[in-house]
């Protein structure tokens, strides 16, 4: 069976809304950010990436991570990409050239979108938006964005879909990315097609399930 390090408040929503997407049955293990405990290494600490429990997992203590057999991963991303060609069907490439896109596509997430869509989420996080240093951080980030979400809304014209006709894993791995941004309304208002594109992304049942499971956890700890 497969297993999901992590909690539905990190990047592990990604992999578990694959997990959702594909049908698969999973266990999920429960792996808070030491960032957000006191002491992480407390007698006390609930498993966290500090934990050696954990860090056996995996060394470099990030969420989140899978085991699915024999096999140990990490890289959220790159995990999404493992499982939909492991499961196959509609979320996977159906031609090498296919695969090649998706795998394109998620790298130029991770790259291009995903370092300022951090700090924009960050700063939300830290309770930081409406101060001085918080706003700066927000506008140049949004700023850092302004070219590749121009290449994206470019890219979906007259597309449903990043690649294909159809919803695939390069769609669930870029919607989680830019998730991050979606505060910032105004990015989306000038962004027309990935508007409509996220909001086709996050409708549907997989994503609802994952976000319906992540609010029930707790924010504060």
């Amino acid at each position: 069976m497969l297993t999901i390090y992590g909690v539905y408040r990190s990047r592990a929503s990604r992999v578990y809304w694959m997990a959702e997407e594909l049908g698969l049955e999973f266990r999920s293990v429960p792996v808070l950010q030491a960032r957000r405990l006191a002491d992480p290494l407390s007698e006390n600490a609930p498993l966290n990436t500090h934990s050696p429990e954990f860090i056996a997992v995996n060394p470099m203590a990030q969420i989140p991570s899978i085991r699915d057999g024999d096999l140990v991963m990490h890289e959220s991303l790159a995990i999404n990409l493992y499982l939909a060609r492991r499961h196959g069907g509609p979320l996977s490439g159906q031609t090498v050239e296919e695969d090649g896109l998706l795998t394109m596509w998620t790298v130029w997430a991770a790259a291009e979108v995903e370092p300022h869509a951090v700090k924009i989420v960050l700063t939300y996080d830290n309770g930081l938006e409406n101060s001085e240093g918080g706003q700066q951080t927000i506008a140049v980030s949004c700023r850092s964005l302004r070219r590749p979400l121009a290449v994206l809304e470019g890219h979906l014209a007259g597309r449903q879909w990043i690649a294909g006709d159809r919803f695939t894993v390069a769609d669930l791995n870029i919607a989680e990315v830019l998730r991050y941004t979606q505060t910032e309304e105004a990015l989306f208002d000038a962004h027309p097609n990935i508007k409509a594109w996220i909001e086709r992304c996050q409708s549907r049942p997989a994503y609802k399930a994952m976000q319906a499971t992540r609010g029930k956890e707790p924010i504060e700890i």
